[in-house]
């Protein structure tokens, strides 16, 4: 029988790939409708864009005049190589948002998970994600969840522009100051090791996700400074 994990937090932190969702997912199905869609994304008259693009330039060691099919080809090979790039995600964080509210994608998340959040938001703990994808992408992935809207069930949205790397300590020495909340009583959620010794630098406490057929299923979670689950159904928050 698996053994519950206890916990006692003023907030959870979760992390999306491969921890409340199917990584396959995201690097298939949402990755596929925005491969077609960077170049015409590129070429908008948009200031988020426009730094996007310088980002993703210097980024990639284009010249300076590369046309938008060639930053968009160069962001492709991000893709493909699963590189965690912010103007990447910057642009994907638009065109997955436009897809949402047009109906043309929907997001994925494990079956046990929605439960589990909004039973830890009813016994007020705080809820905030943290994630490589962009806020941009992240408020509408839990908008358009198949179990409904999880939105309103989360408090503060932090990716790698607002919070910094997700392997470095610093980053979530910045998101504790900004929910004003003990990094021993903040707890994150991830299936990623490095960012499970980076939380666990920070002083919080960490819970990794050892979920089968994901990408860090099997790893050495404890020497990261972890305990490790194989669902939220294994994960007790109380205040």
């Amino acid at each position: 029988m698996p053994v519950t994990q206890s916990v006692t937090a003023d907030a959870v932190v979760v992390d999306l790939e491969g921890t409340t969702s199917a990584a396959g997912f995201i690097l298939g199905d949402l990755y596929d409708y925005a491969r077609p869609r960077l170049e015409a994304v590129l070429g908008r008259d948009d200031a988020t864009v426009r730094e996007a693009r310088a980002q993703a330039i210097a980024e990639t060691g284009l010249d300076a005049g590369a046309s938008d099919a060639e930053v968009a080809e160069a962001l492709r090979r991000l893709m493909d190589a699963d590189v965690k790039s912010t103007p990447l995600k910057t642009l994907q964080g638009i065109i997955w948002a436009e897809g949402f509210a047009a109906g043309e994608i929907t997001s994925h998340f494990f079956d046990e998970v929605p439960p589990r959040l909004r039973e830890w938001h009813e016994r007020g703990v705080r809820l905030a994600v943290y994630s490589s994808g962009s806020v941009a992408s992240q408020r509408p992935w839990f908008a358009h969840a198949p179990q409904g809207d999880l939105s309103p069930l989360i408090e503060a949205w932090f990716d790698t522009v607002n919070a910094g790397p997700k392997k470095h300590p610093a980053s979530y020495e910045r998101i504790a100051a900004a929910l004003g909340t003990d990094p021993a009583r903040t707890l994150f959620l991830t299936d990623h090791p490095e960012e499970v010794s980076a939380a666990h630098a920070a002083g919080w406490r960490v819970l990794a996700l050892d979920r089968a057929g994901e990408p860090w299923a099997g790893a050495d979670f404890a020497a990261a400074g972890a305990p490790a689950v194989a669902s939220f159904a294994e994960i007790e928050v109380s205040r």
